[in-house]
């Protein structure tokens, strides 16, 4: 006994305190609170050791013995305990659970120095700006609230473009009755200008270290200029029409109110009823000067409800508007008049010399079309907006396309931004190689539209024409293709200005209608929840993401008619979030008997603008999917018995069954044999009120055949009603094989300077990972591809290729292909990986758009514009291209002679301890390798 407690003071005198920790943590996160003890000696017996957590006097968790208790929301892990790790973790922190927490360990009834852990919740603030129309060089107050943060203080700061007009200040903030706090910032003495119409306004929120901002446009009122005229007439006894002009005015939507001595006049009657109980009207309409110059005759119909051929009168406008008459003029008007011609012929005589130099200018009069719209705009798809020109000089106009007020310039063909990958823009070429190969270098399809704003756009513009017609002249249009965003054109116009080249001053003006942009919604399967205090009732929920605009409507049915939903958010306008989308969601309720036993179908039907049809989804009851985890195996060294076993988690009903299969390998295509006898299931437990897992084995002695097959193997079938089909793991003999590895890798270098490099693997289990990288003293990784096939000797190889480009100064654009932008040429991936030194050389062209100035109509135009988007799709698809690896050398700056380059191959595999490298190194130098 003395001997044991001489023993123990040894033990203690040895211990290193811990100390105190501070732990921050977000709500509904874990935290684990650390209380660590080093012990130096022995190893500790459980059954001597105490541990005890508390807060605020009060007890958490408590271990002593084979006694065990601990809270609901906290966790520890009793096997650490001997090791001298005593953490608690807090399952989903909260505010509730703030404050100093205490450690206290005994062991042999010795207590050991306390730990305390002070544990505080850190949330980040959630900034939002409400929008409200302001007025045009009027003060404004504009209010930032931050909502939801803990622990108090924030900084708010605000910025336009950038540019900091209200440097940071400290706002504590008020808690709100869930504990976490509301603090609010206001700009105040802002005067909106015309300037601030698209401008970009920030609040910034700065909290423990972090920075939130929040961007937002200012919708600006202008308020208009307002002038009340009258329309005169002979008679005093006449009803006397006035007209108001409203200009200068901004938003569209304004309305027009009269009042007469304060008292708001009603608006007129459309009809007048009879004495004989039928109707009088008198409708208005006003010719415009160019109308009324054209004369001719006008007609009035009259269109009735089951009447085929309409009442209407005409008349013709020299009688209704006569020109010729002679009018009366009295002796003052005749002077006027004599003074006008007067001034109108000097001011001819004036201008007569320059009207000479100016006189094609009568053969310059240009007709232009509206700007036709794509009749559905859907976000991610192109669309196309067009104008039509058509005169006797048409061959030298141009057009400028405008987004609002914001100029658009071609983006098709721009480049990747330098600030980004530190590098030019190269756009899209071809180089040759021997052996009948050919490598692209890709170009980018976006590029940015509106760089102040930093939004991003596809735009291309096209010009077909002119096109030779009879009458007026010849014929040009005017294309713009677009990818449609909200951010940048929802509410937005185009605008297409015509002038002639050379010339500044604007002919044509064309402004498109607004145009609304549809994103079909993603919709949710339907599901199943326990209803809260009601556990005889399931309630089924849908959700529809991502869909513009707002407005979508939920249905539910059920095999005996349509269901009425109990909660929805489809028919209020919900708010969008950032990037412009709306989400929502619709509920119904079913008994629980009729849900879990799957008798009764039930389906919910979405529909919404941007839809074709419906989408639809359906249940028959309460199913979970089960997860299924990868085929363990393990060998029993008693009995030489072999074991396979998988975890199937996560289901529900309880019903499911697994079958093993034995497995034929050696083939392209693996097939399955006969079943295998002897397979256990452990289970279904239930680990959750609906859900349930369970644990597949077999246990069999495999022969001596199937030693030798090693490319056998077993495959696990697990069949649940909420499949459609199986799921399948598969486990092969030899599992963990490493493959066989070549001494070096293979190189071809073209006469352009690019290299093709290639190294084949045969054999092994699993996949191995390749990773390739190049550079001179230090590397880089790059982009290479694999393919796996079966060999001639029947075999699984795995082959991968990787193409590079070795420069000593940032990559530039040779003017030899800066000609040919317009060509694609690509290597196929999988001829490079099968045979790199082939001899036969197989290009592939591929075509772009360009100019057609023989066109003669304007339906082959969009003809060709489509067969254009193909191509470009395809191009876009085709994953088989092997990417070009730009490879930079730059001289060292301790030396004076050039870096050599190297290439280097990680080769990482299961069965191998460390990885296997394969480098080759220029100037014919040895290859190196290491394993």
């Amino acid at each position: 006994m003395r001997c044991k407690v001489l023993i123990f003071v040894v033990l203690l005198d040895l211990i290193k305190h811990a100390s105190s920790d501070e732990i921050q943590a977000n709500p509904n996160t874990n935290a684990t609170l650390p209380c660590n003890i080093t012990f130096q000696g022995n190893t500790l017996n459980v059954s001597l050791i105490r541990v005890r957590w508390t807060r605020n006097a009060s007890s958490i968790a408590m271990f002593g013995g084979a006694e065990e208790q601990i809270k609901e929301g906290f966790s520890w892990d009793p096997t650490n305990f001997t090791n001298g790790d005593f953490s608690l973790t807090i399952m989903r922190a909260s505010l509730s659970l703030q404050g100093v927490y205490e450690c206290k360990v005994s062991y042999n009834s010795e207590d050991l120095p306390s730990t305390n852990v002070t544990f505080s919740i850190v949330a980040p603030p959630t900034v939002s700006v409400p929008q409200k129309w302001v007025l045009l060089e009027k003060e404004t107050e504009f209010e930032c609230f931050a909502s939801g943060f803990c622990p108090p203080p924030v900084f708010f700061s605000w910025s336009i473009e950038e540019q900091v007009i209200k440097p940071p200040i400290q706002v504590d903030g008020e808690p709100g009755p869930d504990g976490f706090y509301t603090a609010v910032d206001k700009l105040t003495n802002f005067y909106p200008s015309k300037e601030n119409q698209n401008a970009t306004f920030s609040c910034k929120v700065s909290h423990s270290g972090s920075d939130h901002e929040l961007d937002f446009h200012l919708n600006v009122t202008n308020l208009p200029s307002v002038r009340l005229s009258v329309v005169q007439t002979r008679s005093s006894n006449a009803p006397l029409t006035l007209y108001c002009d409203v200009e200068s005015f901004y938003p569209e939507e304004a309305s027009v109110s009269w009042f007469q001595n304060g008292t708001m006049l009603p608006d007129p009657p459309v009809t007048n009823q009879n004495n004989d109980r039928t109707y009088t009207t008198r409708r208005y309409f006003t010719l415009s000067p160019e109308q009324r110059q054209q004369r001719g005759t006008v007609e009035c119909a009259v269109n009735q409800p089951g009447v085929v051929d309409p009442v209407s009168t005409s008349a013709d406008l020299e009688k209704l508007d006569p020109q010729d008459e002679a009018p009366v003029l009295t002796n003052a008007a005749k002077a006027s008049v004599a003074m006008m011609c007067i001034s109108i012929v000097l001011v001819f005589l004036l201008c007569f010399g320059f009207s000479w130099s100016r006189r094609d200018e009568k053969q310059k009069s240009l007709t232009v079309s509206r700007i036709i719209l794509p009749p559905r705009v859907i976000v991610g798809q192109k669309g196309r907006v067009s104008v039509s020109i058509e005169g006797r000089r048409v061959d030298r106009v141009q057009t400028t396309w405008f987004l609002n007020d914001t100029p658009i310039s071609d983006t098709s063909l721009t480049g990747t931004s330098r600030s980004n990958f530190n590098c030019l823009y190269t756009p899209l070429t071809t180089i040759h190689l021997p052996s009948g190969l050919t490598l692209t270098s890709p170009a980018s399809e976006k590029g940015p539209l509106l760089t102040s704003r930093g939004e991003m756009g596809y735009y291309k513009l096209h010009t077909q024409g002119p096109l030779h017609s009879s009458g007026k002249g010849s014929h040009l249009i005017s294309a713009l293709t677009f990818v449609p965003q909200i951010s940048l054109h929802k509410g937005a116009v185009f605008k297409c200005h015509v002038s002639y080249v050379g010339k500044d001053k604007i002919v044509e003006e064309r402004v498109s209608e607004r145009f609304t942009i549809l994103s079909p919604p993603e919709v949710s399967e339907i599901q199943l929840a326990d209803t809260e205090n009601n556990p005889d009732v399931i309630s089924m929920t849908v959700r529809a993401t991502q869909f513009h605009p707002d407005v979508i409507t939920f249905r539910w049915f059920c095999q005996g008619g349509e269901l009425s939903p109990v909660a929805s958010k489809a028919s209020s306008s919900p708010r969008p979030n950032s990037e412009g989308f709306f989400s929502a969601f619709s509920q119904c309720k079913l008994p629980r008997s009729e849900v879990e036993k799957g008798a009764t179908k039930v389906w919910v039907s979405v529909h919404h603008i941007a839809l074709k049809q419906p989408i639809t989804r359906e249940t028959r009851g309460f199913i979970k999917r089960p997860c299924v985890s990868d085929l363990i195996s393990f060998t029993n060294a008693s009995d030489q018995t072999f074991s396979l076993g998988c975890e199937i988690t996560d289901f529900y009903p309880p019903n499911i069954s697994v079958t093993w299969l034995k497995l034929r390998g050696g083939e392209e295509d693996d097939r399955e044999e006969e079943v295998i006898e002897g397979g256990e299931l452990w289970g279904p437990i239930q680990t959750q009120p609906r859900l349930f897992r369970a644990t597949a084995t077999l246990k069999r002695k495999p022969n001596p055949q199937e030693k030798r097959d090693k490319a056998g193997g077993v495959t696990c079938r697990v069949q649940h009603c909420s499949l459609k089909e199986p799921i399948v793991k598969h486990w092969r003999n030899g599992e963990n094989a490493a493959p066989t590895i070549p001494p070096s890798v293979s190189v071809c270098w073209s006469s352009e300077g690019v290299g093709v490099f290639s190294i084949v693997l045969k054999r092994g289990h699993p996949k191995a990972k390749i990773l390739w990288a190049a550079g001179g003293h230090t590397l880089s990784p790059l982009v290479s591809s694999e393919t796996e096939e079966i060999g001639d000797d029947g075999q699984r190889e795995l082959k991968s290729v990787c193409a590079l480009e070795k420069s000593t100064s940032l990559p530039s654009l040779p003017e030899k292909l800066s000609e040919r932008r317009r060509s694609s040429q690509a290597i196929k991936t999988k001829a490079a990986v099968t045979d790199p030194d082939s001899e036969e050389i197989q290009y592939i062209d591929e075509k772009v758009d360009g100019d057609n100035k023989d066109m003669d109509r304007y339906e082959e135009t969009i003809s060709e514009e489509e067969e254009e988007e193909d191509s470009y799709k395809e191009a876009k698809a085709d994953t088989s291209a092997l990417h070009i690896n730009k490879v930079n050398l730059r001289a060292d700056l301790r030396e004076s002679e050039k870096s050599c380059l190297r290439v280097c191959v990680e080769i990482t595999h299961p069965a191998l301890h460390i990885p296997v490298y394969r480098t080759w190194t220029e100037a014919n130098e040895e290859i190196s390798s290491s394993a």
